[in-house]
């Protein structure tokens, strides 16, 4: 039996695509409107069944997607800024380079999501679940993180100058390059030294590519130190 099914605008209540077919799902619905270049701006997606639908370079600008599920969708470069994604699954979804510039995104289900290089300025982000989220080099300036969970998240060269309630949210200890060790030696970046060697270059006027005195260069330091505290301890 065929089934119609109407995506609404989310602030008249007027129809903005339909589509009727035998089996008929919201995701075949939202399918074939991708297909026929429909304008999904400002689309009422509420509740949405969208698992593992492939979302690339969608226009969802200011959709209603709350508590929908997107988990493993593919929303690479799809355009969700101002979107309402308030307790959304989106737990390995790949949202690379989207745009979420003032989404919400608050209470969501971010675990293990590809944001690499999103946009998330002024992004709601209140207890929202990061969990071993990829945010390498992702936007974060003035994005609200209370409370958000943000355990074993890749932060390297994520920018969060200005993001709120820092001091509330879980965060790792990250910085701009990666780190590790490495017998006697502590790798930050593409450079290895010893402690004592790291330890002269943090007191000299010696500089690589971060300029001393920003917050880049501090988390630097901060994350060396924590490796030196490590591998010191062990030694002992």
């Amino acid at each position: 039996m065929k089934t119609k099914i109407e995506i609404k605008n989310r602030f008249t209540g007027s129809i903005i695509f339909e589509f009727e077919c035998d089996g008929n799902t919201i995701l075949k619905t939202i399918q074939e409107a991708l297909k026929n270049k429909a304008n999904l701006i400002w689309a009422d997606l509420r509740g949405a069944d969208l698992f593992g639908a492939n979302l690339r370079e969608a226009n969802l600008r200011e959709a209603n997607l709350r508590g929908a599920n997107l988990r493993e969708a593919n929303l690479r470069e799809a355009n969700l800024r101002g979107a309402d994604l308030r307790e959304a699954n989106l737990r390995e979804a790949n949202l690379r380079e989207a745009d979420l510039f003032g989404a919400n995104l608050r209470e969501a289900n971010l675990r293990e999501v590809n944001l690499r290089e999103a946009d998330l300025f002024g992004a709601n982000l209140r207890e929202a679940d990061l969990f071993e989220a990829d945010l390498f080099g992702a936007n974060l300036r003035e994005a609200d993180l209370f409370e958000a969970d943000l355990r074993e998240a890749n932060l390297r060269e994520a920018d969060l100058f200005g993001a709120k309630n820092k001091d509330l949210a879980y965060i790792p200890i990250y910085c701009k390059w990666s780190t590790s060790i490495k017998g006697d030696l502590i790798q930050i970046g593409c450079k290895e030294k010893t402690i004592e060697q790291w330890d002269l270059f943090f007191a000299s006027n010696e500089e690589y590519s971060t300029k001393r005195g920003t917050d880049e260069f501090k988390q630097i330091q901060a994350v060396y130190l924590a490796h030196k505290a490590y591998l010191e301890f062990l030694k002992s």
